[in-house]
């Protein structure tokens, strides 16, 4: 192929002859032929690494990724970027570079593809941070761009009960508390991850790779589909043909991606209850592109949308092979538009919505429901105000007994996660309280821990209507019970979460969306006349995080 066959002019061919040149003799001592380097260049972003079940499956599929690619006229280029698994480090101090992976990603992509000025991305991704991290620096380059993701793995089976990664966790919590032995406990660690993909809930990882396709960068199917299956293999290597189309059309995310398909985006984890984690990817994947998405938008979209759909941590036995069963993202979708509450007109690298949408099985009635028989009248996240939280918090209200949306209590007030863990364990925390666990915000910690650990064992100690639990820090996708976090502003830049003491009353009121520290604003003002931030240790990365990083609201983000 020549630069003739190719609609739009590519910018790995406009350098001029002498930059040409220079980098054409060092392809050439790889390997390449000289007709290869006429030939669109695109960039195979691939996180795979031996550290995350996620993506671990990559390497079993990236050839035939390369070979889609050459055989649509483009050259393969295979890139390593940073690919976390929040899973490996949680309940550790690594945990605290999860969240700013996502930037680092970001940066990555952006260093590897505009350093080498080559004209199309196709990223392999599939968890927590990785997935927004490439989403931004997408929309940041504005490239042709596809995103490829790992679909999920099969849950587990425990004395015939459906297991998760995030099940581990409760029954450590239950194996303390002497509800479950010793050998059952190692059962559900042995059992809980059958085989590689994303963890089979509506946790993060499935929520962003939904994200990611219902925006228009991923091909339609891929967020809801069996890692290694046929279909996932075949939605690869239509993916390798995708980007080497969209580069020869010169078509960019921002031509087809504006605030409209954000919505869209935000309607869809409303109807199934998705990662609270959102609140913290879409703003700040948004900006990226110069659009404004805020808290409002969410709070406002989650009275407009119903629940229609719930697999675990908001449904106690169904999982992601169900949801797929049920026809999956564009089940949800395409039920959402006959109801006229899409943007139908959007555009992606699947088309255009609505045409899209209408090729869709009709829902099941049980896993994903119709917009006339849902599973609530509203979404699955809430925004709280209150004088605990003036710019907001979250809650994930899905996943929330219905006993627990009103909650008061006194606080019982914990520095660290770990500090409000071991508490916990020890039965120093009791029904009726509300553990308040500061500090572990994007500046506080530094780098917003999430705080999946002590949720889990409030629900492994069946305490999951009787404690509450408040943060500025995040959760996991996979996080149950009445928990409330990403407090703006936290702790450490002066949000009131600072001054709250051993007894202060707490009052959670999720349908009326507010959240109250029962102190009067003299009583309030007097401590904070006598309040230093604590300050936590950090160095190198995280140190530079903490500096940069804006607030919960705007993504705890440096970009």
């Amino acid at each position: 192929m020549d630069n003739r066959e190719t609609a739009a002019p590519l910018r790995s061919q406009s350098l001029g002859e002498e930059a040409i040149d220079h980098r054409n003799a060092l392809f050439y001592a790889m390997g390449a032929r000289e007709g290869d380097l006429a030939r669109p260049q695109v960039a195979i972003v691939n996180s795979w690494n031996e550290l995350n079940p996620g993506h671990y499956h990559f390497k079993e599929v990236v050839d035939e990724m390369k070979l889609a690619i050459r055989q649509a006229g483009g050259l393969p280029i295979e890139l390593p970027v940073t690919g976390i698994c929040d899973g490996i480090p949680s309940n550790t101090p690594g945990d605290r570079y999860t969240l700013p992976s996502r930037d680092l990603v970001s940066a990555e992509v952006e260093s590897q593809v505009e350093g080498n000025q080559l004209d199309g991305m196709l990223m392999l991704g599939s968890c927590d941070k990785v997935v927004p991290g490439m989403v931004m620096a997408a929309l940041r380059l504005n490239l042709p761009a596809v995103l490829f993701s790992g679909g999920y793995m099969p849950p587990g089976r425990a004395k015939g009960e459906m297991i998760t990664l995030t099940h581990t966790k409760q029954a450590y919590a239950a194996c303390q508390a002497g509800l479950l032995s010793r050998d059952d406990y190692k059962e559900v660690v042995r059992n809980a991850c059958p085989a590689t993909g994303v963890c089979p809930f509506m946790g993060t990882a499935n929520t962003m790779c939904a994200f990611a396709e219902v925006l228009g960068l991923s091909l339609a199917g891929n967020a809801s589909v069996a890692a290694n299956s046929p279909e996932w293999r075949r939605l690869a290597r239509e993916s390798g043909t995708r980007i080497v189309e969209l580069v020869k059309a010169g078509r960019r995310p921002r031509d087809f991606i504006d605030r409209e398909s954000f919505l869209n985006c935000v309607r869809y984890i409303m109807a199934v209850g998705g990662s609270t984690n959102s609140l913290l990817h879409l703003p700040a994947a948004a900006r990226q592109a110069g659009i404004a998405l805020t808290w409002d938008d969410f709070d406002r979209v989650s009275g407009e949308i119903p629940l229609i759909s719930a697999i675990y941590p908001n449904h106690p036995t169904y999982s992601m092979p169900d949801f797929d069963q049920a026809g999956g993202v564009w089940t949800v979708l395409g039920e959402l538009d006959r109801a006229g509450l899409l943007h139908s007109r959007a555009e992606g690298v699947w088309g255009r919505l609505g045409d899209t949408a209408k090729l869709a099985k009709k829902p099941d009635g049980a896993v994903i429901r119709t917009i006339a028989s849902p599973i609530a009248g509203q979404g699955g996240i809430a925004i709280l105000r209150g004088n605990l939280a003036a710019n907001g918090a979250a809650v994930k209200f899905s996943a929330v007994d219905g006993e627990a949306l009103r909650f008061r209590g006194p606080a019982k007030v914990y520095e660290s996660e770990t500090a409000g863990w071991r508490a916990l364990l020890d039965d120093q925390i009791r029904a009726g309280d509300v553990v308040v666990i500061r500090y572990e915000g994007p500046r506080g910690s530094p780098g917003m821990p999430h705080l999946e650990t002590f949720m889990a064992a409030v629900l492994g100690k069946k305490l999951g209507r009787e404690v509450a639990l408040i943060t500025d820090g995040r959760f996991s996708g996979a996080t149950g019970g009445l928990a409330i976090g990403y407090l703006s502003p936290e702790a450490y830049e002066g949000g009131a979460l600072a001054i709250v003491q051993n007894g202060d009353m707490i009052r959670i009121d999720i349908p009326a969306r507010r959240l109250e520290l029962e102190v009067d604003g003299a009583e309030i003002r007097r401590r904070f006349a006598g309040w230093r931030p604590l300050e936590k240790p950090a160095f190198g990365w995280l140190a530079l995080y903490q500096k940069m990083t804006n607030q919960s609201e705007l993504g705890a983000t440096i970009f």
